[in-house]
Protein backbone atom coordinates (compact mmCIF):
# COMPACT_ATOMS: atom_id res chain seq x y z
CA UNK A 1 0.00 0.00 0.00
CA UNK A 2 1.82 3.44 -1.18
CA UNK A 3 1.45 6.22 1.08
CA UNK A 4 -1.52 7.94 -0.78
CA UNK A 5 -3.72 4.98 -0.22
CA UNK A 6 -2.84 5.15 3.37
CA UNK A 7 -3.38 8.66 4.04
CA UNK A 8 -6.80 7.84 2.60
CA UNK A 9 -7.62 5.07 4.61
CA UNK A 10 -6.55 6.81 7.58
CA UNK A 11 -8.91 9.65 6.83
CA UNK A 12 -11.64 7.47 6.11
CA UNK A 13 -11.22 5.87 8.98
CA UNK A 14 -11.17 9.48 11.49
CA UNK A 15 -14.30 10.33 9.48
CA UNK A 16 -15.95 7.12 10.79
CA UNK A 17 -14.66 7.61 14.08
CA UNK A 18 -16.39 11.26 14.34
CA UNK A 19 -19.45 9.95 13.01
CA UNK A 20 -20.22 7.43 15.58
CA UNK A 21 -18.95 9.66 18.69
CA UNK A 22 -21.40 12.33 16.82
CA UNK A 23 -24.01 9.84 16.61
CA UNK A 24 -23.62 8.60 20.20
CA UNK A 25 -23.50 12.42 21.57
CA UNK A 26 -26.54 13.01 19.76
CA UNK A 27 -28.45 10.25 21.46
CA UNK A 28 -27.64 11.44 24.93
CA UNK A 29 -29.84 13.13 26.94
CA UNK A 30 -29.31 17.41 26.65
CA UNK A 31 -31.36 17.83 30.47
CA UNK A 32 -31.61 16.15 33.35
CA UNK A 33 -34.39 15.52 35.86
CA UNK A 34 -32.43 18.00 38.07
CA UNK A 35 -33.39 20.90 35.79
CA UNK A 36 -37.39 21.53 36.32
CA UNK A 37 -38.63 19.47 33.80
CA UNK A 38 -42.33 19.46 35.71
CA UNK A 39 -44.74 21.53 37.35
CA UNK A 40 -46.22 21.30 40.78
CA UNK A 41 -49.59 20.93 39.39
CA UNK A 42 -48.63 17.77 37.67
CA UNK A 43 -46.57 16.79 40.66
CA UNK A 44 -50.33 17.26 42.80
CA UNK A 45 -52.25 15.58 40.27
CA UNK A 46 -50.15 12.56 40.36
CA UNK A 47 -49.76 12.34 44.35
CA UNK A 48 -53.96 11.97 44.29
CA UNK A 49 -53.59 9.50 41.21
CA UNK A 50 -50.54 7.58 43.21
CA UNK A 51 -52.83 7.12 46.27
CA UNK A 52 -55.17 5.76 44.34
CA UNK A 53 -53.86 3.36 41.94
CA UNK A 54 -50.11 2.34 43.19
CA UNK A 55 -49.96 3.15 47.21
CA UNK A 56 -51.09 -1.10 47.49
CA UNK A 57 -47.87 -2.04 46.08
CA UNK A 58 -45.40 0.99 46.55
CA UNK A 59 -46.72 2.52 49.75
CA UNK A 60 -47.75 6.24 50.19
CA UNK A 61 -43.83 7.13 50.76
CA UNK A 62 -42.87 4.96 48.08
CA UNK A 63 -40.65 2.54 49.84
CA UNK A 64 -42.07 -0.37 48.46
CA UNK A 65 -44.41 -3.29 49.88
CA UNK A 66 -45.01 -5.74 47.11
CA UNK A 67 -43.54 -3.66 44.75
CA UNK A 68 -40.05 -2.29 44.23
CA UNK A 69 -39.23 0.82 46.36
CA UNK A 70 -39.53 4.02 44.05
CA UNK A 71 -36.91 6.36 45.62
CA UNK A 72 -33.75 6.36 47.39
CA UNK A 73 -31.40 3.69 46.95
CA UNK A 74 -33.56 1.15 44.58
CA UNK A 75 -34.52 3.98 42.60
CA UNK A 76 -30.91 4.75 41.40
CA UNK A 77 -30.27 1.68 40.84
CA UNK A 78 -32.90 0.67 38.84
CA UNK A 79 -32.68 4.21 36.83
CA UNK A 80 -30.09 6.86 37.68
CA UNK A 81 -28.25 7.45 34.49
CA UNK A 82 -30.98 6.38 31.99
CA UNK A 83 -33.31 8.44 29.90
CA UNK A 84 -36.68 9.45 32.07
CA UNK A 85 -38.59 7.78 28.96
CA UNK A 86 -36.92 4.07 30.46
CA UNK A 87 -38.96 4.76 33.82
CA UNK A 88 -42.05 6.10 32.32
CA UNK A 89 -42.48 2.85 29.61
CA UNK A 90 -41.66 0.67 33.12
CA UNK A 91 -44.49 2.43 34.67
CA UNK A 92 -47.12 2.90 31.75
CA UNK A 93 -46.31 -0.95 30.67
CA UNK A 94 -46.34 -2.98 33.92
CA UNK A 95 -48.77 -0.46 36.77
CA UNK A 96 -51.32 -1.08 38.21
CA UNK A 97 -50.35 -4.55 38.80
CA UNK A 98 -52.52 -6.60 36.30
CA UNK A 99 -54.32 -3.66 34.45
CA UNK A 100 -50.52 -1.60 33.07
CA UNK A 101 -51.83 0.97 30.47
CA UNK A 102 -54.92 1.35 32.12
CA UNK A 103 -54.42 4.69 33.38
CA UNK A 104 -53.76 6.82 30.08
CA UNK A 105 -50.51 8.90 29.01
CA UNK A 106 -51.12 12.13 31.23
CA UNK A 107 -51.71 10.58 34.11
CA UNK A 108 -48.97 8.16 34.06
CA UNK A 109 -47.22 11.31 33.48
CA UNK A 110 -48.66 13.06 36.47
CA UNK A 111 -47.55 10.29 38.72
CA UNK A 112 -44.35 10.38 37.21
CA UNK A 113 -43.66 13.96 38.26
CA UNK A 114 -45.02 12.83 41.83
CA UNK A 115 -42.05 10.00 41.92
CA UNK A 116 -39.14 12.68 40.93
CA UNK A 117 -40.60 15.15 43.50
CA UNK A 118 -40.33 12.29 45.83
CA UNK A 119 -37.07 12.29 44.57
CA UNK A 120 -36.01 15.62 45.78
CA UNK A 121 -36.12 16.93 42.26
CA UNK A 122 -37.15 20.43 41.77
CA UNK A 123 -40.36 21.32 39.97
CA UNK A 124 -40.27 23.86 36.92
CA UNK A 125 -42.83 26.30 35.26
CA UNK A 126 -43.85 23.61 32.44
CA UNK A 127 -45.48 20.25 32.29
CA UNK A 128 -43.58 16.86 31.48
CA UNK A 129 -44.82 15.46 28.21
CA UNK A 130 -44.28 12.13 26.71
CA UNK A 131 -42.45 13.43 23.11
CA UNK A 132 -39.62 15.01 26.04
CA UNK A 133 -38.84 11.95 27.72
CA UNK A 134 -36.10 10.39 25.81
CA UNK A 135 -34.10 13.75 26.20
CA UNK A 136 -34.11 13.65 30.07
CA UNK A 137 -31.84 11.86 31.90
CA UNK A 138 -32.21 10.06 35.64
CA UNK A 139 -29.84 11.40 38.45
CA UNK A 140 -29.58 9.69 41.68
CA UNK A 141 -32.20 10.92 44.26
CA UNK A 142 -31.60 14.10 46.58
CA UNK A 143 -32.70 14.92 49.70
CA UNK A 144 -36.30 16.45 49.73
CA UNK A 145 -36.55 19.76 51.28
CA UNK A 146 -38.34 19.84 54.50
CA UNK A 147 -41.74 20.71 54.38
CA UNK A 148 -42.24 24.18 56.04
CA UNK A 149 -43.00 24.46 59.53
CA UNK A 150 -46.56 25.73 61.00
CA UNK A 151 -49.31 24.55 63.66
CA UNK A 152 -48.65 20.96 64.80
CA UNK A 153 -45.68 20.25 62.52
CA UNK A 154 -43.49 17.62 63.78
CA UNK A 155 -40.20 19.65 64.28
CA UNK A 156 -36.54 19.37 65.90
CA UNK A 157 -35.07 22.08 68.08
CA UNK A 158 -31.80 22.45 69.96
CA UNK A 159 -31.67 24.71 72.90
CA UNK A 160 -30.59 24.85 77.14
CA UNK A 161 -33.26 22.73 79.73
CA UNK A 162 -34.51 25.19 82.26
CA UNK A 163 -37.35 25.13 84.78
CA UNK A 164 -40.10 27.30 84.27
CA UNK A 165 -43.32 28.72 86.37
CA UNK A 166 -45.56 26.64 87.82
CA UNK A 167 -43.29 23.45 87.24
CA UNK A 168 -43.39 23.57 83.73
CA UNK A 169 -39.68 23.08 82.03
CA UNK A 170 -38.33 25.52 78.82
CA UNK A 171 -36.48 25.16 76.35
CA UNK A 172 -34.46 28.46 76.13
CA UNK A 173 -31.97 30.05 73.92
CA UNK A 174 -33.27 27.18 71.33
CA UNK A 175 -32.87 27.16 67.49
CA UNK A 176 -35.49 27.77 64.82
CA UNK A 177 -38.15 24.38 64.61
CA UNK A 178 -37.21 22.46 61.41
CA UNK A 179 -39.50 20.33 60.27
CA UNK A 180 -38.46 16.79 60.37
CA UNK A 181 -39.93 14.10 57.93
CA UNK A 182 -40.88 10.77 59.19
CA UNK A 183 -40.50 7.71 55.84
CA UNK A 184 -41.75 4.14 56.10
CA UNK A 185 -39.25 2.33 58.42
CA UNK A 186 -36.66 5.05 58.14
CA UNK A 187 -37.28 6.56 61.74
CA UNK A 188 -35.58 9.99 62.19
CA UNK A 189 -32.77 10.42 64.40
CA UNK A 190 -30.82 12.55 66.56
CA UNK A 191 -28.84 14.51 63.73
CA UNK A 192 -24.94 14.00 63.97
CA UNK A 193 -24.32 18.00 64.07
CA UNK A 194 -26.87 18.45 67.19
CA UNK A 195 -24.24 19.34 69.34
CA UNK A 196 -22.49 21.76 67.29
CA UNK A 197 -25.40 23.39 66.10
CA UNK A 198 -25.49 27.11 67.73
CA UNK A 199 -28.30 28.20 69.65
CA UNK A 200 -30.77 30.83 69.19
CA UNK A 201 -33.36 32.81 70.44
CA UNK A 202 -36.23 30.38 70.29
CA UNK A 203 -38.08 29.13 73.91
CA UNK A 204 -40.26 26.00 73.88
CA UNK A 205 -43.00 24.98 76.89
CA UNK A 206 -41.65 21.34 77.28
CA UNK A 207 -44.99 19.78 77.70
CA UNK A 208 -44.25 16.40 79.53
CA UNK A 209 -40.54 16.48 80.09
CA UNK A 210 -41.10 15.37 83.79
CA UNK A 211 -41.11 11.75 81.79
CA UNK A 212 -37.68 12.37 80.77
CA UNK A 213 -36.40 13.00 84.41
CA UNK A 214 -35.79 17.10 83.30
CA UNK A 215 -34.76 17.62 86.69
CA UNK A 216 -31.29 15.90 86.49
CA UNK A 217 -30.41 17.77 83.60
CA UNK A 218 -30.94 21.28 84.13
CA UNK A 219 -28.69 23.76 82.41
CA UNK A 220 -28.00 20.92 79.53
CA UNK A 221 -27.78 21.03 76.05
CA UNK A 222 -30.72 19.56 74.69
CA UNK A 223 -31.82 18.03 71.56
CA UNK A 224 -35.67 17.79 71.34
CA UNK A 225 -38.43 16.17 68.72
CA UNK A 226 -42.15 16.43 68.72
CA UNK A 227 -45.09 18.02 67.62
CA UNK A 228 -45.20 21.77 67.49
CA UNK A 229 -48.28 24.02 69.04
CA UNK A 230 -48.31 26.90 68.17
CA UNK A 231 -50.17 29.86 71.07
CA UNK A 232 -50.54 33.32 70.80
CA UNK A 233 -48.62 33.72 74.23
CA UNK A 234 -45.89 30.97 73.51
CA UNK A 235 -44.61 28.02 71.74
CA UNK A 236 -45.50 24.41 72.92
CA UNK A 237 -43.97 21.05 71.87
CA UNK A 238 -44.90 17.86 72.98
CA UNK A 239 -41.67 15.05 73.28
CA UNK A 240 -40.70 11.70 71.35
CA UNK A 241 -37.10 12.13 71.71
CA UNK A 242 -35.16 14.24 74.35
CA UNK A 243 -31.38 13.99 74.05
CA UNK A 244 -28.48 15.34 76.47
CA UNK A 245 -26.02 16.47 73.93
CA UNK A 246 -23.97 18.89 75.79
CA UNK A 247 -23.71 19.02 79.80
CA UNK A 248 -23.42 22.25 79.84
CA UNK A 249 -25.02 25.13 77.64
CA UNK A 250 -23.25 28.07 76.40
CA UNK A 251 -23.02 29.86 73.26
Amino acid sequence: MNIQAASLCFLRALWLVMLLATTLSAQEPSRTVAEGVYSEAQAVRGLSSFDAACTRCHRADLTGADGPALRDERFARNFAGKDLKTLYTKMATTMPRGAGGSLGDDVYLDILAHVLKENGFPAGPKELTVEELGDIRVLESRPKPPPPVGDFSYVEVVGCLAAGPNSSWLLTNATEPVSVTVSGENRPKTPPDASTRPLGTQSFNLLDALAYDAASHVGQKIYVRGLLIKLPSELRMTISAFEPIASSCTR
